[in-house]
């Protein structure tokens, strides 16, 4: 009776089989990007984007809204706090019509900012005009900068 021995296969450590050359070239060739995105998944929520710019006699915010009208949009200012909050809505989709891609957020958003102590909040004025939202809220007088003359004495 012969019995054979065989060696069984020698196995690389996990971290040499880790280096393998082409192991990440074979993954990525298996790839396929579509595989985990739902493309019937709705966009992401809509967040405006604001500048925020102080000029001598006022702090002065614009926020490109497109697709908002001004009924769907709500600003208040409490004390220093102030809130620009408002939504767009999803188009529906009317019979016989499907969507393949929706890319543009819609939804609900809010945005809060705090100013500093020194604005006149009973004269904030606020203009929405083609998508761009303009917020002036303007400084008390006795905080403006003013120029001081020196008397030589």
């Amino acid at each position: 009776m012969t019995i054979l021995r065989t060696r069984a296969p020698q196995t690389l450590p996990a971290t040499a089989a880790s280096l393998e050359p082409f192991r990440l070239m074979r993954d990525f060739m298996r790839w396929d990007p579509l595989r985990d995105y739902d493309l019937s998944a709705p966009a992401a929520a809509f967040m405006p984007s604001f500048d925020v710019r102080e000029t001598p006699d006022a702090y002065q915010f614009k926020a490109d809204l497109p697709g908002i009208a001004e009924a769907d949009l709500e600003i208040s200012l409490e004390g220093t706090r102030l809130t620009v909050a408002g939504k767009r809505e999803e188009e529906a989709l009317k019979d016989g019509e499907r969507s393949h891609l929706s890319e543009r957020s819609q939804g609900r958003f809010s945005r809060t900012f705090t100013l500093p102590e020194d604005v006149e909040g009973e004269k904030v004025v606020a203009e929405l005009r083609n998508g761009v939202l303009t917020l002036m809220v303007p400084k008390r007088p006795e905080v403006r900068p003013r120029k001081i003359n020196v008397s030589l004495g």
